[in-house]
């Protein structure tokens, strides 16, 4: 990877920004601080090896921090920093991003204060992980070291011990909210410190998670050896981009995908058990029901045994509009490619959602956001860093399920938050729906929202004020659901 800050680990200076803002939350003029700093580890030789790079937001005007909770931020990939959920909801300043199919990813950019920001009842800290964002991997040899499931949820969660002990916050009360593949990231991370690590066990226990694009599943790791027809637990995903386009129902959002997926678990399921042996009336009744819920055509549903796989749905529900849908959010769409050979070739890769909101938060968080912060920093922020393929997907320690459990049990009062778009073809909420239903959570603890958005659901301003409402009605206590 090209370098633009000149830095060996020899010679590695850790560094650390401050600035000082206010903001009216609620009709209240918020003072607050800022660090955004290196965090680094170091090898048993001393020698510096990586660092994550955190921006904390604490409220200023706070005497008694004991009480007052603790929200670490990130997202996923793996891969990714915490740019989207940093720049599109959590932090004081944010994007302002109402039209989806946008005609140019270019600007004009606005980014505005942050109404529905949470920093009057809690502090925030948005964590870029090793190799992403600011984040740095100085020795590539260690990098085994960070990528992998167990080996980043360690990695990240020494990151929170210490900065707890930095800042003296352990009497606090401690949340994560991860994106994606964060979800993986804030469910291995809780276990590892409900039970032990590698090497060590961990003091930090969580009061709770909330996982926004849900990874954490019962299988091997996400979409990996989940003992589950993929065509049912897509089907809520595939009713409501169906919906969305083409208006099969006059039903509401809510209404249409609820009796979907209740088609969807016994009728669609059986009739995909049964395979061949289901014929005549029963499989023109099911034929005729898949196609009315999802929008394929009877021809696709018989060329695929009445299954339908996420990449050709999206390029077969809005097909006759000369359109694609996005896999990142079902609403979003692009122009089929010329001719249908590219289509199916390059087209099945090419997401018209990540088109057209990537350059858009890059650019507020880098041009506006950081510089407010008085981040002045030569390294490139990497939006995106390449260890998807690399990635260790072996956890000894259990799946990511097992590891959400292993937490809730252990940590009595703990509770999860699952926050999941129904246009999300990336993480689908179906997904959300099979893992609660078998992974033995505590269910009196666990709380299940779908939202009218995609994989980043906090898309439009009324899904980020109902986003951030919930998150706080979590925080305070309260049943996010209700």
């Amino acid at each position: 990877m090209y370098k633009t800050e000149n830095f060996t680990p020899a010679d590695f200076k850790p560094k650390r920004f401050e600035s000082d803002h206010t903001i009216t939350l609620r009709g209240v003029e918020i003072p607050y601080h800022t660090v955004s700093e290196d965090n680094v580890f170091y090898n048993d030789d001393g020698k510096p090896i990586a660092s994550i790079f955190s921006y904390s937001y604490f409220r200023s005007d706070v005497k008694d921090t004991e009480p007052r909770p603790v929200l670490f931020g990130f997202n996923g990939g793996p891969g990714s920093p915490s740019m989207y959920v940093h720049t599109g909801f959590m932090g004081p300043r944010r994007v302002v991003y109402t039209e989806l199919n946008r005609s140019s990813a270019l600007g004009p950019y606005t980014v505005i204060d942050n109404p529905q920001c949470l920093l009057d009842i809690a502090d925030l800290v948005l964590v870029d992980t090793v190799g992403t964002g600011y984040g740095v991997l100085l020795d590539p040899e260690s990098g085994k070291e960070f990528y992998g499931i167990e080996e980043d949820a360690e990695a990240f969660l020494t990151f929170v011990e210490s900065w707890l002990h930095r800042y003296n916050r352990w009497l606090s009360p401690k949340y994560l909210i991860g994106e994606s593949y964060g979800c993986t990231r804030a469910s291995v991370a809780a276990g590892i410190a409900a039970t032990r690590g590698k090497d060590r066990s961990y003091g930090a226990a969580f009061d709770g998670l909330v996982l926004i694009g849900n990874t954490v599943t019962v299988g091997k790791y996400y979409n990996k050896e989940v003992p589950v027809e993929s065509s049912v637990t897509g089907f809520p995903t595939f009713a409501a981009v169906n919906w969305y386009h083409n208006h099969p129902s006059d039903q509401s959002l809510e209404e249409f995908v609820k009796e979907a997926k209740a088609f969807a678990d016994k009728d669609y399921l059986l009739a995909l058990y049964e395979g061949e042996n289901l014929e005549g009336e029963a499989r023109e009744a099911i034929l005729e029901k898949v196609s009315y819920y999802t929008g394929m055509s009877r021809d696709y549903l018989e060329a695929r045994a009445m299954k339908i796989d996420d990449g050709t749905f999206r390029q077969e529900v809005i097909k006759d509009k000369n359109m694609s849908a996005a896999r990142f959010d079902g609403r979003f769409t692009r122009p089929r490619y010329i001719p249908e050979k590219v289509e199916e070739s390059v087209g099945i890769r090419d997401d018209a959602s990540s088109d057209r909101y990537g350059t858009y938060f890059y650019a507020a968080l880098t041009g506006a956001i950081l510089p407010a912060l008085n981040v002045k920093l030569d390294r490139q922020y990497v939006r995106s860093v390449n260890v998807i393929e690399t990635w260790n997907r072996e956890a000894p320690k259990g799946t990511t399920a097992e590891q959400l459990r292993n937490a809730m049990m252990r940590i009595p009062g703990m509770r999860t938050f699952f926050a999941n778009g129904y246009y999300d073809g990336a993480t689908e909420i179906g997904i959300v729906y099979y893992t609660v239903s078998h992974a033995g959570l505590p269910k009196d603890r666990v709380f299940v929202k779908g939202y009218p958005s995609g994989h980043m659901i906090y898309f439009g301003e009324d899904n980020i004020e109902e986003l951030c409402n919930d998150i706080r009605n979590f925080v305070e206590g309260s049943d996010p659901t209700k």
